[in-house]
């Protein structure tokens, strides 16, 4: 996290708002009720007292180190550059002996965490202690310990600490973060810019968000409560003073505090938690097909009502997913007779399921609903997140060209012969353009239908008749999704 300003707090007009309107019906306060309703205000602050007191005892300082090979500001990178064969070509075997030496440097960082259990496990984020070569806890009451990696998630930001020998620890208790509601009290704990016990207090902003790029796996719950470098791996504590949250992120244009904070749920990190206390590590389910969401064109492609779903664009080989009947263009709706919001939930919910057990999908088939029992299997270890060479005329409202595949440029793309139409040019500002379409892509169909030449795309251009818009499943490397382009 970059390093951001503190921004100072709105106190003076909340506490302006609640003398002036009842958080019942927003009726002005009379005169004579002004005794009372300060009364219930400092009840209310109280109650924020008590909740702190409790809980900040179990919150942790982390400060880290970790040696780092490099120049004087820990850069190797034109070091490297020189110790390319290229100069030794020119300058001669002695040209690297020349040059100034590695040297190794110390890098220093921190971070909070939160006390679990006597027996001295503590949670906080990966990037906190990633790569760390010495790892101090600091506790509130001064004490220090050295602190272990137990284990850690990078796909989540979730690490799982230890300290050994430390006697009558106080315990953090972990909430349940599925019951928390957007303008729901929040309370930060840690220690930002190095600032001991800081306590930011906010309300839940949003849950469930996700593709905010922080993290391979998010459904984070979005807080007002001020986070600041040195925050992340703290807790987010609910009015019951239990930790519904890691704090993790925020978010900024400026490098200052704008008011959004990013924390990992509780939930996510028990699930986690459990596994890298058990196994040091974390197993994740896996079902094997690349999704996307269906927004309305695709919706309309597919004869379906309304948006909404994750569509199959893919099903890899030899996966859960084709061993369960899965196919290309299924639109998966619920997962155990929950009903599924984008492509994030899907991937969560089945990361979060122990391989090897059964789950159920109802999906969309050819416009009807259908369930298919699968076996969720292991993630595997090395999984990752995807004739004629003249333009086709009738795509060109499209901005797009494509081109049948020739032996070399299957071979340079790395496509298999007769599998498609390779995009040879994308005009710029183009529907195709605007979709992210790029020359070298394999368009593999066009409205559902398979294509391999040009004769196959006129055929099909031909038959589906005038259209303001049209289906492509287009191939990216190892992986195909489905694009509506719209004419111009």
């Amino acid at each position: 996290m970059n390093r951001k300003k503190v921004a100072p707090t709105g106190l003076g007009l909340v506490t302006f708002f609640f003398f002036c309107i009842t958080l019942a019906g927003g009726q002005v306060f009379a005169k004579g009720d002004l005794k009372d309703d300060i009364t219930i205000l400092d009840q209310s602050s109280k109650a924020f007292v008590s909740v702190v007191k409790k809980a900040m005892p179990a919150v942790v300082h982390i400060k880290v180190e970790k040696t780092t090979k490099g120049n004087s500001n820990g850069s190797s990178g034109a070091e490297e550059m020189f110790n390319h064969p290229f100069f030794e070509q020119f300058f001669g075997p002695q040209f690297r002996q020349r040059l100034p030496q590695q040297q190794d440097y110390v890098q220093r960082g921190q971070g909070s965490g939160f006390i679990i259990n006597k027996k001295g496990f503590i949670l906080t984020n990966n990037h906190v202690v990633d790569g760390a070569d010495t790892i101090q806890v600091i506790l509130s009451d001064k004490r220090e310990f050295t602190g272990k990696v137990v284990g850690t998630d990078p796909q989540s930001d979730v690490a799982l600490i230890k300290i050994e020998n430390a006697v009558d620890l106080p315990v953090l208790p972990l909430g349940d973060s599925s019951t928390l509601e957007v303008a729901e009290w929040v309370i930060a704990i840690g220690n930002p810019f190095g600032l001991s016990q800081t306590v930011t207090v906010g309300v839940v902003s949003a849950t469930g968000r996700s593709s905010v790029g922080i993290n391979e796996y998010e459904n984070f719950i979005q807080t007002d409560a001020a986070i600041n470098p040195g925050n992340s791996g703290g807790p987010l504590i609910n009015a019951q003073g239990e930790a519904v949250g890691i704090n993790t992120a925020l978010f900024s244009k400026t490098g200052g505090y704008m008011g959004i904070g990013f924390a990992i749920p509780i939930n996510m990190a028990k699930s986690i938690e459990k596994q890298l206390m058990e196994n040091g590590k974390v197993t994740r389910g896996w079902l094997g097909v690349v999704i996307q969401n269906v927004d309305k064109d695709l919706a309309e492609s597919f004869g379906l009502k309304q948006a909404g779903g994750i569509l199959v664009s893919e099903v890899q080989a030899d996966s859960p997913a084709s061993a369960a009947g899965l196919k290309r263009g299924d639109i998966i709706i619920k997962l155990d007779d929950a009903t599924l919001e984008d492509v994030s939930d899907l991937r969560n919910r089945i990361a979060l399921i122990t391989p090897n057990s059964t789950a159920m999908l109802v999906v969309i088939r050819d416009g009807r609903e259908k369930k298919i029992q699968v076996t969720i299997g292991e993630q595997p270890s090395d999984f990752d997140q995807h004739g004629s060479v003249t333009g086709v005329k009738s795509l060109e409202e499209y901005g797009l060209a494509l081109q049948e595949l020739t032996k070399e440029l299957a071979e340079r793309f790395e496509f298999e012969m007769n599998s498609g139409l390779i995009v040879s040019s994308v005009e710029p500002g183009s529907p195709a353009a605007k979709a992210g379409m790029k020359p070298g892509q394999l368009v593999e169909e066009i409205n559902r239908i398979p294509v391999s030449n040009l004769k196959d795309l006129n055929k099909i251009l031909s038959e589906t008749g005038k259209n303001d818009k049209i289906l492509l499943r287009v191939r990216s490397g190892n992986y195909a999704t489905y694009i509506v382009l719209g004419a111009k």
